[in-house]
């Protein structure tokens, strides 16, 4: 098979690339970049006023298998990542059963090899079934292929067991990533603590139960020398605890979802009780999401995730405090971030790109994407000015829990190639195969 891209232009940050160019892939290889290509019997597609970037990273994806296949699946959460213009993502332990033996390690990448039409990468749990009372076998599930080592939705309260974890790990140079949250201070609580809560009358979670363990991770990180990767951050002082760490050298990094930079937990009061806004952490005030916002643009926040938590109808679609916690993402987390991000001069479009790529691809010891000859054809093409509405009913995710459902937007990926072969594709206006 012969694809050849034109007039595209090609953006790579870690290659200080940005110019117009043409891009020949034949047989799942990039045969040749260059200003003109021409080539005998290939599918062109005109890729004028559309960017190409390397394929991106999501390094906080829940896939439910094995365990919760009527949730999503390795497949389906695969193919909803692809059409989310991601070409790799990282997927979190809490299966049933969980990924805490190299067995479920290796089944998952099993299953991804014959499934996925994507790279999978397993992260493994911290401590057996999630418990925080034992810690894994690092070593083996590192060998059978985990990319780093988080008790994802359970926080590690142990003090002694994240600090041998952290040693743990030093050896292998892998992060953990860890969940901040104080449940003995959050509790049974289901949305921000403070005024909304108040007058909805719903139990609250204070953003103190998060920077109270965000301190305690840099504390234990400034320690060991171990690296810690905070999950979804989501409150102001988490931010600013994170800032002055890496300023004085602490091994520490942080991701952020679309939901905490764009929602407060106000949007949960105008949504009357929708459940589709319910999630941990919370949707947090707008103190926070302007400390948030403020991170992201000056680096203290070092990757966008989605956080893809997907859930039945009926787990979701309850009374608010016995709904689920999660929402999906996978389909929706970069066209918000290139909207409530780049479109609103927040950032620019090179920021975002390292935001997807290169950092979460450091943070995980992965391969940096990028776009070279000779090389497995993995890109994302995206065209900034398409006009989308989020119809959460034509998801490719097996899962509808989202509140951006018929939300009007504008950008996305248009393009996607992983492992050479095109996974995702809105055919663009101008496609034709050359003579």
């Amino acid at each position: 098979m012969k694809l050849l891209i034109k007039n595209g232009r090609l953006f790579s940050p870690y290659q200080n690339i940005d110019q117009t160019m043409d891009i020949l892939i034949v047989d799942g290889i990039i045969e040749k970049i260059a200003p003109r290509i021409d080539s005998a019997g290939a599918r062109i597609i005109d890729a004028a006023k559309l960017t190409i970037v390397p394929g991106f990273i999501d390094m906080h994806t829940h896939l439910r298998e094995p365990g919760k296949e009527d949730a999503e699946t390795i497949q389906s959460g695969a193919r909803a990542a692809a059409a989310g213009g991601f070409t790799a993502i990282a997927c979190m332990p809490n299966t049933n059963p969980v990924n805490d033996n190299s067995g479920i390690t290796k089944y998952i990448l099993s299953r991804a090899r014959d499934e996925a039409c994507i790279d999978v990468f397993p992260v493994a749990a911290v401590s057996m079934n999630l418990k925080g009372e034992q810690i894994t076998e690092f070593n083996d599930l590192r060998e059978a292929g985990a990319v780093a080592f988080s008790d994802d939705g359970n926080p590690i309260a142990n003090n002694v067991l994240m600090r041998n974890a952290l040693e743990y790990v030093k050896m292998f140079n892998m992060p953990i990533i860890d969940h901040c949250e104080d449940k003995t201070l959050s509790g049974t609580g289901c949305m921000n603590e403070g005024y909304y809560s108040t007058i909805m009358g719903l139990k609250g979670m204070p953003a103190e139960s998060e920077e109270i363990m965000v301190a305690r991770d840099i504390a234990l990180a400034r320690l060991t020398k171990g690296h810690v990767h905070i999950a979804h951050i989501s409150c102001k002082e988490s931010v600013k605890l994170v800032r002055q760490a890496k300023k004085e050298g602490i091994k520490i990094t942080t991701e952020v979802t679309p939901h905490h930079f764009i929602l407060t937990d106000e949007y949960v009061y105008k949504s009357s009780y929708d459940p589709n806004t319910k999630m941990n952490p919370p949707l947090r005030s707008k103190e926070d999401v302007d400390e948030i916002i403020k991170g992201i643009k000056d680096g203290t926040i070092d990757v966008i995730a989605s956080d893809h938590a997907p859930h039945k109808y009926e787990d979701k679609m309850v009374e608010y405090d016995r709904a689920a916690f999660g929402i999906i993402g996978l389909e929706t987390t970069l066209p918000l971030s290139i909207n409530f991000l780049v479109h609103k001069k927040i950032i620019e479009l090179q920021r975002l790109v390292e935001m997807f790529t290169i950092n979460p691809a450091k943070i995980l010891r992965l391969p940096i994407p990028a776009i070279e000859e000779k090389k497995l054809a993995t890109l994302t093409v995206i065209d900034m000015s398409k006009k989308i509405t989020v119809h959460a009913q034509s998801f490719f995710s097996k899962s509808r829990n989202t509140p951006f459902d018929g939300w009007p937007l504008k950008g996305c990926p248009v393009l996607t190639i992983a492992r050479g072969n095109i996974v995702h594709e809105l055919v663009p206006a101008a496609t034709h195969r050359s003579p």
